[in-house]
């Protein structure tokens, strides 16, 4: 047994098997990968218990592994799996003589009589391999941590990157029984009813939150827009108002615009300074103080931006992960994914599959933290070159169709006074100054409209259309010089005085809607 054990050591190769430097044999069921690779070859169910919980590398012996290949060769084509064509598909693939032979076959069919208990014996087996890559990971996490050269959050990236591929790969959900789902889904509804209709996370926009019940849990929503419609905007704006407005925490990933650049975007449609004076810096000292009072609630938001380059899916989901441990955000934004890559997994394949791949992740990501994702996304030029009001379709979208497969919901942005259209295409023709569409063209779980909002450009920000008194807005005017009215609510800002019982710091100022 000893002669056994140290040569199957020599012929593995580095990294394949866990060293035996301290003197103890990695954790290990050979008797019931017997068991259990015996039992499939004999009856046909013990293949469909077991095929969607084990994968080759579960095995701890080598000729286990590839006696499971060759049965999953055979599951995939259709193929009866018995003792003869488990063997002929070895010797197909040249590795029957290291699988031990067609007397090993013999012996592992003679171990059991029935496929009863394979799952649990499956499990077992599962457990032991989950336990040895463990053991493999922590090894070179310590070796790697005794390197001085070693950057420390890239050594946690790493680790988190690792243990989660072997939860993501080995721990597998069960299905549920229509009892238990019923007994969820009734509580929920309750749960729903106590919030008004609304089931997820309020955008802030009033007619959104009616169409969507708010952003739902576990949704992959896209929000895809040409350069300069205010994909940017529309989402800061959203974050501003779940992470002040309400307090949630919200997590925002920029791979445009650095930090300091989307914070002094908020402090802007915060403040109602233009980005113009805050980018210069010339301030009148009623301004300042306008500033300083005005941050104050977006400094105590839960909002986290990140605004690390080139971000790759899997780097992605490993901060995400962090985030929601240490701070448990409830919304992830995106921007935005075609600037994304996919990682080291990703090379050779076109940026159609990159682009696929990272979609996919990232819905997957919505799931497993039962979270929100907003990704914004490019369109095609195809939008410019075509006539008419130029409203995005679902065809318009960049890189990939995956992109429309995996949203939830997939929504555009539409502008028509970028394009030089002064009125609506409907019965009123009403002005398009000032105004923008947001486009529901896909959803999955509810209804599709057109909901127009209101833009203000010089503060970078979206509003409920029928706001139309907001104090921003007078604000704005009053900043740009371009107001002739005499008479505002915030007159003491013109004439640089604080009238008597009012200053900036009261329970007005902290109400002003956004």
């Amino acid at each position: 047994m000893e002669n056994a054990t140290q040569s199957s050591f020599k012929n593995a190769s580095k990294g394949d098997v866990i060293s035996l430097q301290k003197g103890k044999i990695p954790p290990q069921a050979i008797d019931l990968e017997e068991v259990i690779l015996g039992a499939m070859m004999i009856d046909k169910k013990g293949v469909d218990e077991v095929i969607d919980i084990l994968h080759p590398e579960v095995f701890y012996k080598e000729a286990h592994k590839n006696i499971y290949e060759a049965i999953i060769l055979l599951f995939e084509k259709g193929d009866p799996i018995d003792l003869l064509t488990v063997s002929t598909e070895l010797k197909k693939s040249k590795k029957l003589q290291a699988s031990g032979g067609e007397y090993y076959l013999i012996q592992l069919t003679q171990k059991v009589s029935s496929s009863a208990h394979i799952e649990y014996h499956s499990r077992i087996v599962l457990q032991k391999y989950i336990q040895r890559c463990l053991i493999k990971i922590s090894s070179e996490i310590i070796e790697e941590s005794y390197d001085e050269g070693t950057d420390v959050f890239d050594l946690l990236d790493h680790a988190e990157s690792k243990l989660y591929e072997v939860t993501q790969g080995n721990i597998k959900r069960s299905s549920e029984t229509a009892q238990n789902l019923v007994m969820q889904a009734k509580k929920r509804i309750e749960e729903i009813s106590n919030k008004e209709g609304l089931s997820g996370i309020p955008s802030g926009f009033t007619e959104l939150d009616k169409l969507t019940s708010g952003w739902q849990p576990s949704d992959l929503v896209i929000i895809a827009a040409r350069p300069g419609m205010g994909k940017t905007a529309l989402t800061l704006t959203m974050a501003r108002n779940i992470a002040v407005g309400q307090n949630i925490p919200v997590a925002f990933f920029s791979l445009e615009m650095s930090s300091v650049q989307l914070i002094t975007r908020l402090i802007s449609s915060e403040t109602g300074l233009s980005s113009e004076k805050l980018r210069t810096g010339n301030l009148e000292p009623h301004e300042w103080e306008q500033l300083n009072v005005k941050v104050k609630s977006l400094e105590q938001a839960p909002l986290f931006i990140d605004d690390t380059p080139s971000l790759s899916i899997f780097d992605l989901r490993a901060k995400a992960r962090r985030l929601s441990s240490q701070h448990g955000i409830k919304l992830i934004v995106v921007d935005y994914l075609q600037l994304m890559t996919g990682g080291g997994s990703q090379k050779g394949g076109n940026r159609e599959q990159e682009i696929s791949s990272i979609s996919r992740n990232l819905k997957a990501l919505a799931k497993e933290l039962s979270i929100p994702v907003l990704a914004l996304s490019q369109l095609s030029r195809a939008v410019e070159t075509r006539g008419g009001s130029k409203r995005p379709l679902l065809s318009d979208l960049r890189e990939s169709g995956a992109i429309e497969q995996d949203a939830d919901i997939v929504s555009f942005i539409y502008r028509p006074e970028y394009y030089d259209i002064d009125e609506w295409d409907d019965d009123a023709q009403t002005p398009t100054q000032g105004q923008a569409e947001f486009i529901i063209a896909k959803h999955r779980n509810g209804g599709l409209d057109n909901i127009r909002l209101k833009f203000i450009g010089q503060l970078g920000k979206f509003e409920n259309l029928d706001n139309f008194d907001s104090p921003f807005e007078i604000n704005s005017s009053m900043n740009s010089g371009k107001s002739d009215s005499p008479s505002f609510p915030n007159a003491e800002e013109v004439f640089g005085s604080t009238p008597p019982n009012q200053n900036f710091g009261s329970e007005n100022d902290d109400e002003v809607p956004f």
